[in-house]
């Protein structure tokens, strides 16, 4: 039977603390004054006490989002809007600690058993769980929810989950235990299911097309969590409350039954100057994406501020190597050294932001050790750019080749912390050894479509987050996210500039069922891409909240999406 127990993880970084404090896609439409006004009236005063005390029952928390959700898809909800939800409606068939990446039995009896080769993974469910909509959970339901995720719909634009690989079949053995067929080993199987992206759906749900997963769908969403979605204002708010009967949260957890809050309010402002001045004002209780130079403001003022691990692939630049731009390594190495990333992290961000050590975060399984791959080098960089032909200066100082200005687009990646500043030193840095930065504009709509043309992005702005090996397959390979589009068969570049590698060995990864061999399969592909050049990583991303002083025991799954389960507000 395959071992479970996370191993070969480093230590994560322990949180700063201020005061006794731990500090550790379509854009949303914002709420009037006249919403916010309402918000202040019924909110009840702070209670002075920072420790917890004994959970009391009741209350609606008013929480903030920067962005709405898109899509409430298990499979598609990555995007920290939908996940944030998601988290909170659904129950898996494992649960996973957030600080030590165990895995537990949730809507499991025990963990699954697990052929020697991980091509069959065998679980046993728990009797008595039901749908928000009142249908059972069954092994027949269970099995179709996999399937859908597993092999996707094309006729309904639901893709395949990411988090999924080599998937064949699920067969149902009798009412409560149904087996998991895959055409090769597909060790992160397990963990997969103890994710958001697999909370499971009641059949009416599972048979929802995209649109039906959209806004203005989302009381047509049914799921097993301790909260259910009970109204909708598009764009701007998403009402959950919790579910009275709920009587099957992870049985190693202190809390069971109902959650202690009555609900939680999600609402959305794309302004965060509104976001912001709501929690520190009283007028909501919390707020996701406090952007660092508010920490000392709202730890002054006596919040509580979260600054939560993300466990994944740091925020990172991607350099597509396909374009004709950045094919000589030499050009890409030139990038690397012209980059100052501690300018970055010392002038934008805190210590919650540590610089990268490696393109995954210490706290990630599969991390290794990078230390020294990036140093910053200005004279290097000019010599290698000079060595790759680019050595003309023209109208601006930039660099000119054949009468081509060495000039490259840069993504704002909307959902990562001041993105958009963070380029903007980027250009300025690049700038000193002649190479032309442009920041792509738009909303999140924009920059998704734009995303996918290689024209028009060739250096790829981005994070992910999730607590197993198979993160790095989610980000890179070319049947997944494709950071680097480097799939075959696109209009925008020619296939002989396809680097197979890549793919191979996240293949190699996703297919290896010992853990060691499993670590040292992760460490070939970061070992690889930073050879290659391919990809410069600033700081590990945390999800950064601030609450008011009344509301205790929130928490985080894995990857920082909120988990509202055990929180409580002081009466």
């Amino acid at each position: 039977m395959t071992d479970l127990r996370p191993q070969h993880r480093a230590t994560a970084v322990p949180a700063a603390r201020l005061g006794g404090i731990t500090r550790r896609s379509v854009l949303g439409v914002g709420l009037g004054l006249g919403a916010l006004a309402a918000l202040s009236a019924c909110t009840p005063t702070d209670t002075d006490p920072l420790t917890d005390g004994p959970p009391v029952n009741g209350g609606v928390l008013t929480y903030f989002e920067p962005q709405t959700w898109t899509l409430l898809y298990p499979p598609s909800v990555g995007f920290y809007p939908n996940g944030g939800i998601m988290n909170n409606i659904s129950a898996r068939l494992l649960w996973q600690d957030p600080e030590t990446l165990e895995l537990f039995p949730w809507l499991a009896t025990a963990l699954p058993e697990i052929s020697a080769d991980a091509t069959e993974f065998t679980f046993t469910l728990r009797q008595g769980v039901t749908y928000s909509d009142g249908s059972p959970l069954t092994a027949a339901n269970v099995a179709k929810n996999f399937d859908l995720f597993g092999r996707g719909d094309e006729s309904r634009t639901l893709p395949v989950s990411e988090q999924i690989s080599n998937y064949d079949r699920a067969e149902v053995l009798d009412d409560r235990r149904v087996r998991f067929h895959f055409t090769a080993p597909s060790p992160g199987f397990a963990q997969a299911t103890s994710t958001m992206n697999a909370g499971l759906l009641a059949d009416s749900t599972l048979d929802l097309d995209a649109e039906g997963f959209g806004p203005g769908s989302a009381t047509k969403i049914h799921t097993a969590g301790p909260f259910r979605i009970t109204a909708e204002t598009i764009g701007t708010k998403l009402s959950i409350r919790a579910r009275e009967d709920y009587d099957w949260a992870p049985p190693h957890l202190k809390h069971q039954g109902r959650p202690y809050l009555d609900g939680i309010d999600y609402l959305v402002n794309s302004e965060y100057s509104v976001r912001i001045g709501a929690v520190l004002s009283g007028q909501a209780d919390g707020v996701r994406d406090v952007q660092a130079p508010d920490e000392p403001r709202v730890t002054e003022q006596g919040l509580r501020l979260y600054a939560k691990a993300t466990n994944g692939i740091n925020n990172s630049i991607n350099f597509r190597f396909r374009h004709p731009l950045l094919a000589d390594i030499r050009v890409r190495r030139a990038l690397i050294s012209a980059i100052d990333r501690q300018e970055i992290v010392d002038k934008l961000f805190t210590p919650n932001y540590p610089l990268a050590t490696g393109l995954l975060a210490q706290g990630a399984m599969g991390y290794t050790d990078q230390t020294g791959a990036w140093v910053y080098d200005p004279a290097a960089a000019n010599r290698l750019l000079d060595e790759a032909g680019w050595a003309e200066r023209g109208a601006g100082g930039y660099r000119v080749r054949d009468g081509q200005v060495l000039a490259l687009t840069v993504n704002t990646a909307l959902p990562q912390p001041r993105s958009n500043e963070v380029q903007t030193l980027v250009q300025q840095q690049l700038r000193r050894v002649g190479v032309r930065l442009s920041i792509n504009p738009g909303d999140q709509a924009k920059q998704t479509l734009d995303a996918l043309d290689l024209d028009s992005i060739q250096i790829y702005h981005s994070m992910v987050a999730r607590a197993d090996y198979d993160n790095l397959r989610s980000n890179y390979a070319s049947v997944n996210r494709d950071v680097f589009l480097n799939a075959a068969g696109r209009d925008d570049a020619a296939d002989d500039t396809v680097d197979p590698e890549i793919d191979r060995l996240l293949d190699a990864l996703a297919s290896e069922p010992e853990t060691e061999r499993r670590q040292a399969a992760a460490e070939a592909v970061q070992t690889y891409l930073v050879d290659q050049a391919y990809v410069l990583p600033f700081f590990e991303e945390p999800q950064v909240f601030a609450f008011r002083r009344r509301v205790h025991g929130f928490a985080t799954e894995p990857v920082g999406r909120p988990d509202f389960y055990s929180t409580w507000i002081a009466s």
